[in-house]
């Protein structure tokens, strides 16, 4: 009902469906009447999520309520099937939940090497925004890293165990960019679990990234905070002799921190997690995609750019966006610093080039841009504010982002 709508006109509508005036908004999130009216009525961009996050809290509505992240993949382009669906029945399987009541499913038993290889092609088909391949794929993935892990034993079981853990992680990161948050929490944990069991800290602090990620995008900035800081001082001992690898996911688990800390408002923490993460690319020596990561200086600068214009310096985010050279990371990456970059051009008055980098990031991942809140929030604000008729090309991308 509300997925055409900008954030700003969900707020109105979910402001008059609880029957609250807007001087009893205002009054709850610490504003005033006229900035609530300018932001109900596109006057004014909702463009960070700690805002959102306490009008949310404000109307009793989810994150997601007033982002509308619509969850398309619901039917996909390149599967003809009911993926999520498909993926959601995998993960409430009871059988993955407990040994307890001895039952094994059935089935020979994975290969290691071929089932490793199925987890780097979900993992690949992530970083290049091909959410509905990857989703496609998750349910069947799950059930074979499922019979390797009570099929194997020794070192062998503990190695199905790190691939299971990778393959909850994929589906907890797919799900996450699909809207799909209180699913996506459950493969985060269970991953966490499967990591433990592996007893590689490297992959242990994998899923600590995921879960501290879901937190973030379930609204909770303030526990995944937390639990960064907590799982970082877990894995630091680590860091001695340390593999590329274990770099990698230790630095990205502060980059995700430093998100969270943005969201929550604290510059503070925001710095130290970033000066955590920017030691450890530096002591990498340069960029590289370990164990799916993107990790590297080029990571870290994206970003400061991220956190800036959350932390509401969007002259920060501007001068230093743009300068980033991104075409050595995954698209993923790539795509989502376009999005930051449009964003902070949006700000100060520069539709044509934000609206320029959207284009661009949709050709890289179309998917992904059509998908993404922050992308359909800047379109929608540009479709209300236009005096006239749209360009040709704003309304050809709002009509393939189903906003027309």
């Amino acid at each position: 009902m509300t997925t055409n709508l900008t954030i700003g006109e969900r707020v109105a509508w979910y402001r008059r469906r609880r029957g609250m005036s807007q001087e009893v908004l205002a009054g709850l999130v610490g504003r005033t009447v006229d900035w609530l009216s300018k932001a109900e009525n596109n006057r004014l961009e909702l463009d960070r999520l700690s805002v959102i996050k306490s009008l949310a809290d404000a109307l009793d509505v989810t994150l997601g309520d007033l982002l509308a992240e619509p969850t398309l993949l619901e039917w996909t382009s390149d599967s003809g099937t009911r993926t999520v669906p498909a993926l959601r029945s995998a993960l409430m399987n009871y059988r993955q939940l407990t040994p307890l009541l001895g039952v094994t499913t059935e089935g020979e038993p994975t290969p290691l090497d071929e089932l490793r290889g199925s987890v780097a092609e979900v993992w690949d088909a992530y970083q290049d925004s091909r959410y509905g391949f990857a989703t496609r794929r998750l349910p069947l993935l799950l059930a074979d890293a499922l019979i390797a892990a009570q099929a194997y034993e020794g070192r062998d079981r503990e190695q199905a165990h790190e691939l299971m853990a990778m393959t909850y992680q994929g589906a907890a990161m797919v799900l996450t960019k699909l809207g799909e948050t209180d699913l996506a929490w459950i493969a985060a944990d269970r991953g966490l679990a499967a990591a433990q069991l592996s007893g590689n800290a490297t992959v242990t602090g994998s899923l600590f990234r995921s879960v501290a990620h879901c937190l973030l995008s379930n609204g909770r900035f303030d526990a995944a905070v937390q639990l960064v800081g907590d799982a970082g001082e877990y894995l630091r001992s680590g860091l001695d002799g340390a593999t590329p690898e274990f770099l990698s996911i230790f630095g990205t688990l502060y980059l995700t921190g430093s998100m969270a800390a943005a969201h929550a408002e604290d510059r503070g923490t925001t710095l130290t997690f970033l000066g955590e993460a920017d030691r450890a690319a530096r002591r990498l020596g340069g960029d590289a995609n370990h164990v799916w990561t993107a990790f590297g200086p080029t990571n870290v600068d994206i970003h400061r750019v991220a956190t800036a214009a959350e932390l509401g310096d969007m002259q920060v985010a501007l001068d230093l966006g743009p300068q980033i050279d991104t075409r050595g990371l995954p698209i993923e990456r790539r795509t989502r610093h376009n999005l930051e970059v449009a964003r902070a051009l949006s700000t100060h008055n520069r539709m044509d080039d934000a609206l320029a980098k959207v284009l661009e990031a949709e050709i890289w991942a179309p998917e992904q841009v059509r998908n993404h809140y922050l992308a359909r929030e800047l379109v929608l604000t540009w479709i209300r504010n236009q005096r006239g008729r749209p360009s040709r090309n704003l309304a050809d991308l709002a009509n393939r982002m189903h906003l027309v």
